[in-house]
């Protein structure tokens, strides 16, 4: 991995040593069931062993989890985040069925083949994502699916505009002052959502659906999350794609998830 790779993995082992949880419906398996409908459902986890790449906290952990999965490895490169991976995953009711793995998304070895692999907001944080995607593939069984979930470039295109300059500032303030700029932002996008709710504007779906039902700590943190880390990619449909077909993956579906986000599944042959 590259140098930028290195500072945006440090970027999000500082932000998830300060922001540890995965309360309420930002952890719940209802928005596990919102993420990979329809392409996938929460039964196609059931009894299956899964990889979980960029674990971070647990999240998406603890959904698979509920949802019923025989074992998860939590794949977690920053070292304060996978600390924090170890204490959320030994409070879980099944946390013995996890196996946190502190290794970066290309290096990560395990000792039998899994059923299913998945990568929930993370991949679009590494520059060259391809060794990550070919890792997955190896270590799925004939017939394996790999599940990606990434922010696409389609229907994003005027906060775009907005939020790329923005991150040209903000990826160099200091906690503090990110938090700051952070608050302003939630107070901006509460008063944008109220408008919506009479004015037809973009993203509407979205924050009605998946960020207003948050708490507002975490509607925060979905703000943090988008201008903290160094380096940050919005996928096309095109370019979504061509991440599992590079990798040799088949019969890949993809969904444009309320309208901001690309849902992406492949089968290994």
């Amino acid at each position: 991995m590259s140098t930028v790779d290195d500072k945006t993995i440090q970027d999000f082992d500082e932000q998830w040593t300060r922001y540890a949880d995965n309360e309420g419906w930002y952890g719940s398996l209802a928005m596990f069931s919102d993420m990979i409908t329809p392409i996938m459902s929460t039964d196609d986890f059931k009894d299956k062993t899964v990889v979980d790449i960029g674990s971070g906290t647990g999240r998406i952990v603890g959904m698979l989890l509920e949802a019923g999965a025989s074992h998860v490895y939590a794949v977690e490169p920053g070292t304060g985040a996978f600390e924090k991976l170890k204490n959320n995953v030994a409070s879980m009711e099944r946390g013995k069925e996890v196996t946190p793995i502190n290794k970066r998304g290309d290096n990560w070895d395990l000792d039998a083949s899994v059923d299913r692999a998945i990568s929930i907001g993370v991949i679009e944080f590494i520059s060259d994502p391809n060794p990550t995607i070919r890792r997955c593939f190896d270590a799925l069984k004939p017939g394996g699916e790999i599940f990606l979930w990434l922010c696409a470039h389609e229907g994003n295109e005027l906060y775009l505009t907005f939020v790329k300059p923005l991150r040209r500032i903000t990826t160099y303030l200091p906690h503090f002052l990110l938090v700051t700029v952070c608050h302003l932002l939630y107070i901006v996008l509460c008063i944008y959502r109220l408008v919506g709710q009479t004015v037809p504007l973009p993203l509407m779906k979205y924050l009605n659906t998946v960020w207003w039902p948050m708490t507002p700590r975490k509607r925060r943190l979905v703000i943090y999350d988008q201008l903290n880390p160094t380096y940050f990619k919005y996928y096309t449909r095109d370019e979504a794609v061509a991440l599992l077909e590079s990798a040799g993956f088949q019969d890949i579906q993809i969904h444009h998830r309320h309208g901001y986000s690309w849902s992406v599944k492949g089968r290994k042959p």
